[in-house]
């Protein structure tokens, strides 16, 4: 199993803030660019959470 970041939004949808928050905790942790991200959606089309694997395991 994969360790990962995984991010909420604090209002159930995700904010523009939370999104960078995101990003900076993922090149804190040296995650590669080209690393691919997982999401999930709210019924609206909205982000609700957002998480990507730090391991080998993509």
């Amino acid at each position: 199993m994969a360790l990962e970041l995984r991010f909420t939004g604090e209002d159930k949808d995700m904010t523009f803030d939370e999104l960078e928050a995101f990003v900076q905790k993922a090149r804190a942790n040296e995650v590669d660019g080209s690393r691919h991200v997982y999401a999930e959606l709210s019924t609206s089309g909205k982000v609700k959470v957002l998480i990507v694997n730090l391991g080998d395991d993509d």
